[in-house]
């Protein structure tokens, strides 16, 4: 059963800078949700909102209806797991399991167990002796054996090379499937896991630039080519992401008419999500 996430008018300052600015939406099923944006676009800050850390300034995050900040009902159903400093460094991982199975009433101990066979980790190493990738290794079994109904990943793999990252996306993808619950994965590498999202957020500069189905985005995107005169024409009407220009020949990223653009005798192809996210957070300096 999935937890009812709704973000109303969400604002976060420190100081005089606007880390969200009145931010809204909300993620209703157990999916996988990919949270988008550059250094800087909030997504950090919203995490550690929702996961009960920190205060917003204004508005507020409600979790089937109530706010997650100092209340351990919800707390005990949400993991967030950062990119650095998740546990305190004197603990050992043995230690840390256990703390952890204390704290979520849905933890799989096994499966925790299987993970740091899998990582091969030290059981006795304290975390402070660990290496980037082994620290990074931790979290991700932390936060696949919490079974939290909300399990939030930011940028979760420092350290890990590419296919220590691909047996975590495939564990994840596996423990997803037998037991669905909302997965919040904030990430750079996009092209590395965009085709895990079933639904995609961005945020640019502390706002909400795009929330879509992932396979819409997948199927919709599109960039159109040829003279700047047949495509300025075309792209009157339509929802346009960007546009780029070249010797006489232009380029413009929309939203779907794939089909009417052939029509019109311009080249058209798709846009793979990780562009698209680019071109979307450009568009503010253009």
């Amino acid at each position: 059963m999935g937890m009812i996430i709704e973000v109303k008018d969400l604002s976060k300052r420190y100081g005089n800078k606007l880390a969200l600015d009145s931010v809204t939406f909300s993620l209703e099923e157990p999916r996988i949700y990919g949270l988008l944006g550059r250094n800087g676009a909030g997504k950090t800050t919203f995490m550690e909102i929702l996961a009960g850390q920190i205060l917003a300034t204004e508005g507020e995050i409600l979790i089937d209806g109530e706010p997650p900040f100092d209340n351990v009902k919800l707390t005990e159903s949400i993991c967030l797991i950062k990119e650095g400093q998740n546990f305190k460094r004197e603990l050992t991982i043995k230690n840390v399991l256990k703390i952890s199975s204390y704290f979520y009433p849905t933890w799989d101990d096994d499966l925790a167990q299987s993970l740091v066979e899998e990582y091969n980790l030290n059981i006795k190493a304290k975390v402070k002796t660990l290496s980037k990738g082994m620290e990074s290794a931790l979290g991700i079994i932390v936060g696949l054996a919490s079974k939290a109904p909300i399990t939030i990943f930011d940028e979760p793999y420092i350290g890990l090379d590419a296919a220590a990252r691909k047996k975590f996306y495939e564990i994840l993808l596996r423990e997803y499937e037998e037991n669905p619950r909302t997965i919040i994965f904030s990430t750079h590498l996009i092209d590395e896991v965009s085709l895990m999202f079933e639904e995609v957020i961005i945020l640019q500069g502390g706002k909400l630039a795009l929330q879509e189905d992932a396979e819409v985005l997948r199927n919709k995107a599109c960039a159109v080519s040829g003279t700047v005169e047949a495509v300025e024409k075309f792209i009157l009407d339509k929802e346009v992401i960007t546009t780029k220009q070249l010797a006489g020949m232009m380029t413009a990223y929309v939203f779907g008419h794939m089909e009417e653009a052939r029509i019109a005798g311009l080249s058209v192809e798709g846009v793979p999500i990780q562009d698209l996210m680019i071109y979307l957070t450009e568009k503010e300096g253009a």
